[in-house]
């Protein structure tokens, strides 16, 4: 059995790098085997565009590479019939595409202008391919993307990070115990709630302006990484922005960050496409800030694809599922365990999946071999005779495995969620005059009117007795650009029982 299993496509690797530079990149995968052999990891590469091989997983033979259903279709055979423990996709989006996620946030008026949260989460879901982001509610596995660059020639980068993960070493706790903390002045609120959430202080946090775009090295050497700053859709930079709202300057950039970011970092990055595979080479842009972070031995790198949202003040969408990453990383899991914990956590902590939620969900993604343990495991305290090491480790792996899948099995079964348009939204005035006073707060002028999305709930989730809480019956979502060159703001109000009961308001990141 298969504890780890590494997919690419053969077929797009060698219309990129030659079969020259293909033999380069198998021969950097065999190192990493022989690696993950040694630490008692068993490791296979299979190209999902070979059809001999993927029908030894029941399965059929990727035959487009940027087929988003026949990518999701292979890689669904691969866990039904092997079941591995960690699944490393290799290669950027052109190599094997992010899915083509319908957000369900995009409804004009709305202002948002994404139609697709793309991202790798229904690789991670044992629900059939789907565009419906609320279909993958419930995620059941462990899965982490090494991306090569988009549009690459040459395979010298890929052929970096193999190296890098082939010879990690995990660190003491205490190594990431300090952090490199960056916000904009605006949200510097919520920043420092989420530093404090994470690591118990948040006196260390670096505000922009004044700060950025070159910080300075001794911060940036620090191995953990909170980011809450604005970024740009193929922008190689992160944005301040002053209490006013009025400027933000570079706050970051994958040029400044050059030989400063240190081996072994792990970072969660709430920016706009902070996550973004850009194709650098065909835009004559430096390489995403991501990729920089990835060439310079970052093991961990979790960020979205897209406009990501979370409140000024508080915590909420994009600040709790990069602060849960970063919470089970500094735990002691792999950075593909953690990024399963984030998003069943992220689930579990609200009644319902509103359309906000469900976008934030599906577009954060980690970048990283998934089985990299930054903080060091202890071995384990009681070894059976006869026991190896490995083994135990393997049987606690299973076990933990087994019990993050019943995890998101319920989730799959019982969250409701919101990702269709109400057909029939209320017409009590109540509603309506609720709806125009949290439009007026949030500064969203009356020609935006908000789209209402219809609660649904699994039969399993639905409420039953009569102490039960009562469910949402719809939410409303409006989302504007309050003047030319600002930044998105989002209201979502939940109705429950003909009454507005409560609302929250996000900025675009």
């Amino acid at each position: 059995m298969d504890d780890k299993i590494i997919v690419t496509n053969r077929g797009a690797l060698v219309a990129k790098y030659g079969r020259a530079g293909v033999a380069k990149i198998k021969a950097a995968v065999a190192a990493l085997i022989a690696a993950d052999a040694a630490r008692g990891i068993k490791t296979r590469l299979v190209n999902l565009d070979d059809d001999t091989t993927m029908k030894k997983f029941k399965g059929s033979g990727v035959t487009s590479a940027n087929s988003a259903r026949q990518n999701k279709d292979a890689i669904d055979a691969i866990f039904q019939h092997a079941n591995p423990e960690y699944l490393l996709i290799l290669g950027s989006i052109d190599v094997v595409p992010h899915q083509d996620l319908v957000n369900p946030a995009y409804a004009p008026p709305s202002d948002d202008p994404d139609p697709i949260a793309y991202g790798d989460l229904p690789y991670a879901c044992d629900a059939p391919y789907s565009r419906d982001i609320a279909t993958f509610k419930g995620p059941t596995r462990v899965v982490g993307r090494l991306p090569d660059l988009t549009g690459a020639k040459t395979p010298a980068h890929l052929l970096k990070l193999l190296g890098i993960a082939t010879k990690y070493k995990s660190r003491d706790a205490a190594a990431y115990a300090g952090y490199f903390g960056l916000s904009t002045v605006s949200w510097h609120k919520s920043t420092e709630l989420s530093l404090f959430n994470i690591f118990g202080s948040s006196k260390a946090v670096t505000l922009s302006p004044p700060s950025g775009p070159r910080q300075p090295k001794a911060k940036l050497a620090s191995l953990a990484h909170f980011i809450n700053c604005h970024g740009g859709d193929s922008d190689p930079r992160f944005y301040g922005e002053n209490q006013q709202e009025t400027k933000q300057p570079p706050s970051l950039s994958s040029t400044t960050i050059t030989n400063t970011i240190s081996n072994g970092t792990v970072a969660a990055m709430e920016c706009c496409f902070g996550a973004q595979l850009y194709n650098s080479i065909m835009l004559a842009l430096p390489i995403p800030i991501c990729q920089n972070y990835l060439a310079q031995g970052a093991y961990g790198y979790f960020g979205s694809s897209t406009i990501a949202y979370g409140p000024s003040e508080g915590n909420s969408a994009a600040d709790l599922i990069t602060q849960y990453f970063l919470m089970a990383v500094l735990d002691g899991a792999s950075v593909g365990r953690a990024t399963l914990i984030a998003r069943q956590r992220y689930v579990q902590q609200t009644s319902e999946l509103d359309p906000m939620d469900l976008k934030t969900l599906g577009q954060f993604s980690l970048l990283g071999d998934p089985s990299i343990h930054p903080v060091a495991v202890t071995d384990p305290t009681s070894v059976p005779k006869g026991v190896d090491v490995h083994e135990s480790r393997r049987l606690e792996r299973r076990e933990r495995r087994a019990k993050l899948r019943a995890a998101g099995e319920l989730l799959r079964a019982t969250k409701p969620t919101a990702s269709h348009k109400d057909r029939k939204p209320s017409r009590s005035p109540t509603v309506r005059r609720a709806l125009a006073n949290i439009a007026r707060e949030a500064g969203i002028g009356r020609s935006k009117g908000f789209t209402a999305y219809a609660v649904k709930a699994p039969p399993s989730g639905r409420s039953r007795g009569a102490k039960a809480v009562p469910a949402a019956s719809r939410y409303y979502v409006a989302i504007h650009r309050p003047r030319k060159n600002a930044r998105l703001v989002a209201a979502v109000a939940k109705e429950v029982a003909g009454r507005i009961i409560g609302y929250r308001i996000y900025q675009e990141k």
